[in-house]
């Protein structure tokens, strides 16, 4: 006997080749029944599957898919970028060490974002600034250093004595402000350069120095650009610095903006230079020398009655050597002296040398 589908069943049928864009899923399943024969009005009989539950449509499928503006089209990879953080990262602490030997003030540099974004949007998003315009040489382009003109005025404040709370109603530098800023640039700089020796050894070169940001144009206002935006403390005053490297600055280097391939350069090739520079840093730093020249056991009561003219006996005599310390360990012996209008330490031997 041949079964006919009711209008219900018909319209489920009909609802489920439609529901999923005009396809159906080729793959069978458990819950549809046999093929059975209907009949459309009387007609000769044809093939059809009949749906076990009409009542339980199938869910729409989500299409995987990711916004693309072709007004602002990506240049870099994510890979590319990653190292470019890493990169700056590295900068980041190099400046504020230096800021912090400069200035005489704890300052810290911290990496807050690394984006690529029109020229024209990047220059937009500047404020109150002193803008660099610096080269890169042997790489063919230029480069933007911005920094906030607060900042700036702070660290001027610091190198002058003052607390770094320095105001000005205009964004014009003096003479002497200007070379000051130029003292902080070409440091900056400079350790932009040793950031970027494991990928690329460039000369950082400052050209100019502008205050408006209308008077810089580095590239088409629709290039791409790598924003790099950096949160500067001073003190108690925090303000924002930034990097703007045009992609066709880097295009050339850019098979070298691998993590992988910058991990392998940094642990092969910068081992050397970095034993260097921290010896070099470690020969300036200051270390707290004391001339022991002897020992004495006293009472708790003699030391509380001690007073001006009294005499101490020490364990040694006054023709014997006496210690020259380095923190607490003895590290050389000597006759103490004078030399001029000043005590002195004349030094005989090392430490443990029997040598006289």
């Amino acid at each position: 006997m041949v079964e006919i589908l009711s209008q219900a069943e018909i319209e489920a049928l009909l609802a489920s080749l439609t529901s999923d864009g005009d396809s159906v899923d080729p793959e069978p399943d458990s819950s549809i029944s046999e093929p059975v024969q209907f009949t459309r009005g009387g007609g000769a009989p044809a093939s059809a599957l009949a749906l076990s539950s009409p009542t339980r449509p199938d869910a729409r499928r989500t299409i995987a898919y990711e916004p693309y503006d072709f007004r602002r089209p990506d240049k870099f990879s994510k890979d590319q970028l990653r190292t470019l953080q890493m990169l700056h990262e590295t900068f980041a602490r190099l400046f504020a060490s230096s800021l912090s030997a400069y200035l005489r003030v704890s300052t810290h540099v911290d990496l807050v974002s690394v984006e690529q974004v029109p020229y024209n949007e990047y220059m937009r998003s500047l404020t109150t600034s002193i803008i660099n315009v610096f080269s890169l040489g042997p790489l063919e382009g230029q480069a933007i250093l911005e920094m906030e003109f607060n900042v700036v005025l702070a660290m001027i404040d610091r190198l002058l004595g003052g607390p770094g709370n320095m105001v000005k109603t205009n964004t014009m530098l003096t003479e002497i402000e200007k070379a000051l800023t130029e003292s902080i640039i070409n440091r900056a700089l400079r350790d932009l350069q040793t950031a970027w020796v494991s990928v690329v050894a460039f000369t950082a070169k400052r050209e100019s120095m502008e205050t408006q940001s209308q008077f810089i144009q580095i590239v088409p206002p629709n290039d791409t650009i790598v924003s790099i935006l950096f949160e500067v403390k001073v003190g108690d005053l925090r303000g924002a610095m930034s990097l703007c490297i045009p992609y066709l600055l880097l295009k050339p280097i850019t098979p070298k903006l691998s993590v992988q391939r910058w991990f392998s350069s940094t642990a092969g090739e910068n081992a050397g230079q970095n034993s260097e520079q921290l010896a070099k840093r470690l020969s300036k730093a200051k270390v707290t020398c004391v001339c022991r020249l002897g020992t004495s056991r006293i009472t708790v009561r003699e030391l509380v009655n001690l007073s001006a003219g009294d005499t101490v006996l020490l364990d040694r005599r006054n023709t014997d050597e006496v210690d020259l310390m380095i923190g607490n360990s003895v590290k050389f012996r000597g006759k103490p002296g004078t030399a001029g209008r000043k005590v002195a330490l004349h030094i005989n031997r090392i430490a443990g040398d029997d040598r006289a």
